[in-house]
């Protein structure tokens, strides 16, 4: 960057900080410039020949002439493969130690000097070149990775072994760096790409680059602000599905275009992915299947998805703004209250003691949950900036322990945020995520339900260059030391796991709610993500569908953004079609200004009548939701999944991104355009029926379903059972009858409670009888149990 590009930075990407924020632009600068290795000459390196094999349990090693293979099929079906002697761990992103080796995969020869791994779900061969190809057990492609090839120093001569270049840690430690590196892959020309996070351009990725760093929004990143980037890959295509997951968290860039058929000339262009990491391990899992069976393979390694609290799943409200203290909230509740609007939650940001914790006494007693009023719980925001004041109880307790972020000479690193410097704990540092777990005692005595981590990209405001820490910033890395490349995408992953775990030992009997603004891989075990705010206007409605979307194909399946952010007179169709779509989202949160702005009382009554039947509709389908989330948490399935999901080869539904399934029972046409009253929608195989007319329609198809303003379609499936909130508040359940000849079915799991109760999952079916009846009968025989509804 020259010194116009400062200037230009400075003008356009400005904070408004002034001369803190030039002066923290040049301290990571200065930092950058000490503490990280030069640049050197670099030499290219690919495999080379294949000189050999070493079978081994579950597959085995291959060795180049220049690297070494490593081949192993998990007991959960999952496929590991690393290069230059990289293991799968240590990784932040799995859940325990490494599954087990399938003993029953044998690493044997195959033709012209390659080997081949046979295992149930996926076929692995390698040429002798190291070109990789994934197949599925009856030969179909499923993925071709060309050779790697990396950039390394000149004069490393550690390759063939796997060593690395050497980089000190915070604490002296030798930390493993290692060259850049790309992948070149092909895939079937039909195949489809997701994944990557929470991506707001949409849940299909088409061609383009799209960034691996967590980014703050509006940071501008590449290719939208992510503050959610995961290397977690999804292809579908006719063949199959296939997660592609490369367990590394340093900076990198993922490239993707989709292939063409040639409609029988014979001239196929296949699809393409390229993947470039700028240091850090070349190694990978793969997890191949239909796509519930590859969500459950990816939960199996990564983790079980947290249940989130039975409030968590009703409707929530940010209320922002400094100076918003008890009776702004108590207002808003009686408010919301007053106009008949369910309200679960109230989160609270820009508060006086936003940001760092500021601590409590060691044996402090916690308090139950929070209410701010009567059931409306309490979410409290909580930044990983502790502010550098001696005397305050977090900075000098971090100081003394030495629990703060330090560059390459040992001094602790200073950030920059609206209201002054601030230091940043270690949280890759198991003694540190310790220390700060007990600081959430402060947040409960502060009737706090559940935190919300915002700013743990980690942001650090400057006035040009990234708003981040220092890349030559030391972390622990859980012993094994390194610098800010390798932490920066799993600073707010490690972040969570101090909540998650401070939570659970201040109030061990109950679920805790820990929301991430940022994150990576294996997030899901500590609670959900709320990704920032999308654009505004109808753009965003579309960005926040392709969040939860891409989210959920990533194993995070309790996610949303912030909807209806603006002001009702600006924009009274918008706000009310902002609320419809975040009333069918996992994580379903509004937002207002400092008390004003944002309510839907601010509107005439129209609006507010129809913002109060989105609302109610939420609360009716609670038990629904409820079930989803018990699903998720066994199964690996997200609540929110595309249309394609049980039809992975109607290749009309994988470019389908303006609906959705909630669940297999429900199917969500959100109005995403001004002005529309009716719309398309693509409907997959069976029948269907609109929930306001009772209409049915049989897919595949395109129909044209109305969509007043009053609501958006919803479609049910011909034969669902969908467990619902009666008036009374006990549970009924609706159902839809299947189409003649066929039957249906659903299950129910009820609530838990507030603990970690397993609660045994209520199956029912239903048929057709004589006369058009319609008979619903819980499996395994007995009395249904519920009231019975047939729509």
């Amino acid at each position: 960057m020259d010194a116009r590009d400062r200037v230009r930075s400075v003008t356009v990407g400005g904070t408004g900080l002034g001369m803190r924020g030039l002066r923290a632009a040049w301290r990571r600068r200065r930092a950058d410039a000490v503490g990280l290795p030069p640049q050197r000459a670099e030499r290219a390196r690919t495999p080379g020949e294949a000189a050999g094999a070493e079978p081994g349990p579950g597959g085995g090693t291959v060795r180049f002439e220049r690297s070494v293979l490593s081949l192993r099929v998990t007991v959960t079906g999952a496929v590991f493969l690393g290069w230059d002697g990289a293991g799968p761990e240590p990784s932040y992103a799995l859940a325990g130690a490494c599954p087990a080796p399938d003993e029953r995969a044998r690493l044997e020869p195959d033709k012209d000097g390659g080997w081949r791994l046979v295992s149930e779900r996926v076929l692995v061969t390698v040429s002798r070149h190291g070109a990789v190809e994934l197949r599925t057990p009856g030969g179909a492609l499923l993925r071709r990775d060309s050779p790697p090839r990396w950039w390394e120093s000149h004069g490393n001569a550690g390759h063939a072994t796997g060593e690395t270049q050497p980089a000190r840690g915070g604490d002296g430690a030798v930390a493993t760096a290692g060259p850049r590196w790309m992948q070149r892959s092909q895939l079937p020309p039909d195949a489809r790409f997701f994944g990557l996070g929470g991506r707001t351009e949409g849940p299909l990725l088409r061609g383009g680059a799209y960034r691996l760093w967590n980014g703050a929004p509006g940071s501008g990143s590449t290719n939208g602000d992510a503050s959610v980037t995961m290397p977690v890959l999804l292809s579908v295509a006719d063949a199959g599905a296939l997660l592609v997951f490369h367990d590394n968290s340093w900076d990198g860039v993922v490239a993707v275009r989709e292939g063409a058929e040639g409609h029988g000339s014979g001239h196929d262009r296949p699809a393409r992915c390229e993947v470039r990491m700028t240091g850090g391990p070349l190694r990978y899992w793969v997890v191949a299947g239909a796509p519930f069976r590859v969500l459950h393979g990816w939960a199996a390694l990564t983790g079980a998805p947290a249940v989130p609290p039975r409030w968590a799943l009703g409707p929530q409200h940010l209320l922002d703004g400094d100076g918003a203290a008890e009776p702004q909230v108590r207002e808003l509740v009686e408010n919301f209250r007053a106009h008949g609007l369910p309200l679960r939650a109230v989160h609270l940001a820009g508060m006086p003691q936003r940001g760092p914790l500021r601590g409590a006494a060691a044996g402090t007693a916690t308090p139950p949950p929070g209410r701010a009023v009567d059931e409306v719980r309490l979410v409290r925001e909580v930044g990983p900036g502790v502010r550098p004041v001696t005397g305050c109880p977090v900075h000098d307790g971090g100081h003394a322990a030495g629990a703060f972020v330090r560059d390459a000479r040992g001094r602790t690193v200073l950030g920059a945020t609206s209201r002054g410097e601030v230091v940043f704990p270690d949280f890759t540092d198991r003694t540190v995520r310790k220390w700060w777990g007990t600081l959430y005692a402060e947040r409960l005595g502060q009737q706090a339900a559940g935190v919300w981590h915002t700013g743990n990209e980690p942001l650090s405001l400057c006035a040009f260059g990234e708003r981040t820490l220092p890349r030559s910033a030391r972390h622990a890395l859980e012993g094994r030391g390194g610098d800010h490349r390798e932490a920066h995408n799993v600073y707010a992953l490690a972040m969570a796991k101090a909540g998650y775990a401070g939570l659970l030992e201040l109030r061990p009997g109950h679920r805790p709610l820990v929301l991430s603004q940022a994150g990576w891989a294996g997030m899901q075990r500590y609670g959900g993500a709320l990704p920032g705010a999308v654009p505004p206007g109808w753009e965003g409605l579309r960005a926040a569908l392709s969040l939860v979307l891409g989210l959920g194909l990533c194993g995070v399946p309790y996610a949303g953004p912030d909807m209806a952010a603006g002001t009702v007179p600006d924009s009274a169709e918008l706000y009310v079609r902002a609320v419809q779509l975040g009333a069918y989202l996992p994580l379903f949160r509004t937002r207002s200004a400092g008390g004003s702005g944002g309510l839907p009382w601010e509107g005439d009554g129209r609006v507010l009548e129809r913002v109060r039947a989105a609302l109610a509709e939420r609360e009716r389908l609670a038990p629904y939701l409820m079930t989803l989330a018990q699903l998720a948490h066994r199964t690996g399935a997200p609540y929110v999944r595309p249309l394609w999901w049980q039809h992975p080869r109607d290749r009309r539904l994988r470019d389908c991104e303006d609906a959705f399934l909630l669940g297999d029972a429900l199917l969500v046409a959100p109005v995403l355009e001004p002005g529309a009253r009716a719309r398309q929608v693509r409907l997959p195989a069976g029948g269907w029926y609109d929930t306001a007319t009772g209409r049915r329609f049989d897919g595949p198809a395109t129909v044209r379903v109305a969509a007043p303003l009053d609501r958006v379609p919803v479609l049910a499936r011909a034969g669902a059972v969908v467990p619902v909130r009666d008036p009374d508040g006990g549970t009924a359940l609706e159902v839809w009858p299947p189409v003649p000849g066929r039957t249906g079915g659903g299950l129910l799991i009820p609530d838990p409670g507030e603990g970690y109760g397993r609660p045994e999952a209520e199956r029912f079916t239903v048929r057709g009888a004589r006369g058009g009846a319609v008979v619903v009968e819980r499996e395994g025989g007995g009395a249904v149990g519920y009231p019975v509804r047939v729509r």
